[in-house]
Order: C-alpha cells, then structure tokens, then sequence
C-alpha cells in the first residue's frame, strides 16, 4: 500500500528533461505564433508606405489606393490562410514523422520565410512579404496544434493540465514582444519593421539546434512505432526514475483498446459512432474560441482608448499594458488549472467573456452622452482579456489532447486547427462589415456566442483532470452511447531489465 502510494507521489514530478522540453518546443513554436499574430500591427505605416515605394521604383507609376488596400488584405489574410493549411497537413506528418520530427521539420516553415520577409525591403519585393506570411501561417497552423499533443503525450496525467496550457503562454509572450518591439522607438519605425519581421526566425534556430536532445512522445514510439525500449527509456528520462512499468501498462491498454480502429484519417473520424461527441465538443470550443470575438474586441481597442482619453501615440504603450495582463493571467491560468479543473476555467472564462460583450455594448451606445463611459468601456475591454486568457485561450488545446486517444488524436487536431483557423478567417472577413452595419450592437453577437459556447461546456463537457486517456474514453463512451470493455489478464512476465511487471492485455471499444 505504502509503495502505491509513493508511486502516485512521484508521477506529478517536474523533471529538469519535461521541463526543458516544455521550454524549447514552446518558445521555438507557440511563441511564433503569437509574435506573428500582432507583428504586422504597429509598423503597418510603414510597411505600405514600402508598398508604395516599390511599386513606384518597378513600374515608374504611383500605386492606386485600392491596390494598397488589397495588397495590406493580402498580407494580413495570408497568415490565418496559411494556418488553416498548416492544420491540414498535422495528420501525415505525425505519424510519419513523430510529434518532436514533425516540430524540428517545421522550423523550414519559419527560417525561409523569415529570411524572406527580412530581406524584402532590399530586394524591393512587397510579394516576398506576402509569401512569407503566409508561409509563416503553414508553421503556426502546424505548430499550434502539434506543441499541445507533444505536451500532453510526454506529460503524467496530473501535469498534463498545467504543462498543456504553457503554448497559450508562450502564443501570449510572443504577442507581447511583438508589441514591444513594435513601439515606435524601438523597432516599429520606418528603419526597424524588416528586423521585427526577419525575428521570428531566431526561436526556430534555436529549437531545431536544442529539441534533438530531449525525448520523443513515449505514446507515438510505444503504440504508433511498436518500439517498447524506446518508449521505456523516453519515459526514464522524462520522469526521472527507472520504474516506468505502471505507466507502460496504461499505454499498453490504450493500444489495446484501439486495436480494432486502426490509424483513423479524418473522414474516418467523421463516421466513428465512439468518437461523435467528443468530435461535436472540439468543433464547439475551437468555434467558441474564435467567434466569441477576441480579435474584434482589439480591432476596436484603439478606438476605446482614444475615447478614454489616452494620446495617439500613448496607445502603443496601453497595447502592451494590455498584453501584459493577458500573459499575467495565463500564467495564473498554469498554476491553478490542476487544483480547479479545466471545466470549471472554461465557464467561467466564457461567462467573464459573456459578461463583457453585453456591457461594452451599453457603455459604447452611451459613449458619447456619459463623460464616465469610456472608461467603463476601456474596463470591459481589459476584463474581456482576463476572461478569454483563463479559460477559452488555453484550454479547448488541453482538453482536445486528452479526449482523444492515439489513433484518433492526430484526425482530431486536423480538425480542431483547421476550425479555429477558419474560425479566424470568417470574424476578419465579416466583422468589418458587422461593425459598419450595426456598430457596437455587433458585441451583442459575440456575447451571444458566448453564452452558447458556455451552456455546451455547462451540458456535456465533463471534467478531465488528472484522468488517463482511457478513462476519460470512458466518460464519453456512455453519452456515445457505446461500451468500453476491458478484460484483464494479468501475468507475470520479466522485462528486460529482469525486473517483474504485470500486463493487461484484451481491452477492446465496442
């Protein structure tokens, strides 16, 4: 009893080589993500003024203000187009290449275009930027959904929350430097912009120079690779003790429970009576993520600000008080996602969110008539933040990680990237016109889909904290309306370190 008990104590260890591993994978690849996100914002100017420029030296001719615009779309476009793209490509490289092959084959995604995009200026190239973009999208689209997998797989089971919400930190850090760099007299300025593009390429480098050395997922060697040693020894690495039998075991009963599906593609999972709800609750929290109106919020922050009486040029340094508060509450989101759970994160976040996008609305139809209004309105603005980063940020990764096993986990985050991206993609396609047509009514969509969001969470999602991946399996197979059945033979069999472990095998999903 004594001894089970001390093997329950060390498997919530964090280990110098899960640590380490944590960093790298998550500065070399979420941290490019959220740099990308805000990189282009602040020296925009002078970006098209760039435009302008080029176009002027190539043809001889002034460029036409409607192809300014459409080239800035473009560049702007490019990189959630690009993203969705990525998403589609995580399922083969995966399983060809590993969750840590696919990371290290990435980072080509992130250095040729960063060279690219630096180098433009020089080569008086506006397409090299626009390429580059969207280039860069196909690594974010890769990485944001390959870093939660790698995570999650490497992770115990009583981490694997904290450890899983670390990308979204990182996705909240490179924002935050990109804002930083972006301040005018730094690197936001006419001289500066092809170095803060030209950046995003130095985590790469070193992620592809450092993440060799730390283990790949003990799941993807163990049932994907069928390589036992391997597995056994990544896991010695990561949690810092030799007996690994127990945890072995639990991937082997997984693999045994999947037998009878196979690797499933997407369509595949489309059609999988055991895997419906799980596949309609990712769908609905990647949507919810997106559609509750994150980027809309900060399209018209400027606005707010200026309301609020902040100077022009002050604004830069309220964006970056902005992203401060959003990395702060991340990073509290780490360290108290194990003690409350990932569900009750979600509610509240999307109630915060709800909360928000009704009273902005009110506080920006009074603007104008209530001298204290804007301030409210600057209020609702930081706190739709908080809310957003404790819950609807980082947690639908963690739990589309845990609700689907190894087989099926890669179809799944096809699916979950490629609906965020679009996700993305329509609210900077429509908003603009929503906000022309109906103003600041237009949050009131928003809050309505948050609402929505947090009474499908509310309803169906169950809490998966500090569970095994079969077992929460479990959890869904009743609303699925389908069995798991685990028959258990247990032997005794020596390993090859001669030492004695037991084995479940016949676990089978009806």
């Amino acid at each position: 009893m004594e001894k089970m008990q001390e093997t329950a104590e060390r498997k919530g260890r964090l280990t110098l080589v899960l640590a380490l591993a944590t960093l790298i994978s998550t500065f070399g690849s979420s941290f490019q993500y959220g740099y990308n996100v805000a990189v282009v914002n602040s020296p925009s100017e002078y970006m098209q003024v760039f435009y302008k420029a080029a176009y002027q030296i190539r043809y001889g001719e002034a460029m036409d203000d409607g192809l300014v615009t459409l080239l800035w779309f473009l560049t702007l476009c490019m990189y959630p187009l690009g993203g969705f793209f990525g998403s589609l490509m995580v399922g083969p490289l995966v399983n060809k290449l590993g969750r840590k092959g696919t990371l290290l084959f990435n980072n080509i995604f992130s250095i040729v275009p960063a060279i690219m995009m630096g180098v433009s200026e020089v080569a008086r190239s506006y397409e090299m930027i626009i390429i580059g973009r969207f280039v860069v999208g196909i690594c974010a689209g890769i990485s944001s959904n390959v870093v939660p997998m790698y995570l999650g797989e490497l992770s115990p089971k009583n981490l694997r929350g904290a450890i899983g919400i670390v990308p979204q930190l990182f996705i909240t850090i490179g924002i935050l430097t990109a804002q930083v760099f972006g301040i005018r007299s730094i690197l936001g300025n006419v001289n500066g912009w092809p170095i803060m593009l030209a950046l995003t390429g130095v985590p790469a480098v070193l992620e592809l120079l450092l993440l060799p050395f730390f283990p790949e997922s003990p799941r993807y060697l163990l049932i994907q690779k069928g390589d036992k040693d391997a597995a056994r020894e990544a896991l010695r690495r990561l949690r810092g003790w030799d007996d690994v039998d127990e945890e072995l075991l639990e991937m082997h009963r997984e693999d045994q429970s999947e037998k009878a599906e196979g690797r499933l593609s997407v369509l595949n999972l489309l059609s999988f009576r055991s895997l419906r709800w799980q596949l309609i609750s990712v769908i609905a929290m990647n949507m919810g993520q997106q559609l509750s109106g994150v980027n809309a919020i900060y399209y018209y922050a400027d606005y707010i600000f200026l309301s609020a009486g902040v100077k022009l040029n002050d604004i830069q340094y309220v964006t970056v008080g902005t992203g401060s508060v959003n990395v702060f509450m991340t990073i509290a989101a780490v360290f108290i996602v194990e003690a409350s759970g990932r569900r009750i994160l979600l509610l509240l976040g999307f109630a915060i969110c709800c909360a928000a996008c009704f009273v902005l609305t009110i506080a920006l139809y009074f603007q104008d008539g209530l001298s204290w209004m804007p301030y409210v309105s600057f209020a609702c603005v930081i706190i739709y933040g908080i809310g957003h980063a404790i819950g609807p940020s980082p947690i639908p990764y963690v739990i589309t990680t845990e609700i689907f096993r190894q087989s099926s986990r890669p179809a799944a985050f096809m699916v979950a990237g490629s609906v965020h991206w679009l996700s993305i993609i329509t609210v900077g396609l429509v908003f603009p016109y929503l906000a022309k047509g109906l103003g600041q009514f237009s949050f009131v969509i928003f809050g309505v889909i948050c609402l929505i969001t947090l009474i499908y969470i509310w309803v169906l999602i169950p809490e998966t904290k500090n569970k095994t991946f079969l077992e929460i399996s479990q959890l869904f197979a009743k609303r699925n309306k389908v069995k798991i059945m685990v028959e258990e033979a247990e032997r005794e069999t020596k390993n090859q370190d001669g030492e004695h472990c037991q084995e479940e095998e016949k676990v089978t999903a009806f």
